[in-house]
């Protein structure tokens, strides 16, 4: 079963500065609470459909690391990458950015796709036992996270 996770917020910022901002994942731990960024891999350098990311987290003292693929690149508006592991897409994480009159609509969602056992397995690596919970509140602090950076100067 399938459970998506969606928050949203809006940011008085063009949608291709807040594009290029989420596109940047070695930054990503500068907004997000439990990404602490990480590096392109595999010949990659930069966002692309089929790029590689290798990117560190941390709970607490828990700290791991996972590599992703870009699944969705469509600038301005759509970037998506899956979290890959024992090679199987255990969730996407999908930024949807919309124009509006005052800058954009930011969209911000988790699909989860892991099936009990590697849910388990994700328990025990991370000690999150609610991940939707948990991912819902680490994403509205992402975004208004992001809001703050890109209303800055």
């Amino acid at each position: 079963m399938t459970n998506v996770v969606s928050v949203s917020c809006e940011i008085a910022a063009p949608a291709e500065k807040v594009w290029a901002m989420v596109t940047d994942l070695p930054r990503m731990g500068d907004w997000s609470p439990e990404n602490r960024g990480g590096t392109w891999s595999k010949g990659a350098a930069g966002p692309a459909v089929g790029a590689r990311f290798k990117g560190k987290n941390r709970i607490g003292r828990r700290s791991w690391s996972t590599s992703v693929e870009v699944t969705v690149c469509e600038a301005p508006r759509r970037f998506s990458f899956a979290l890959m592991a024992l090679g199987k897409n255990w969730c996407d994480w999908v930024f949807e950015i919309e124009p509006t009159a005052t800058g954009c609509r930011v969209t911000h969602s988790w699909v989860d796709h892991r099936n009990a056992a590697a849910g388990y397995l994700g328990r025990m690596i991370t000690g999150v036992s609610d991940r939707a919970t948990h991912n819902r509140r680490n994403m509205e602090v992402t975004l208004e996270n992001l809001k703050s950076a890109a209303t800055q100067g």
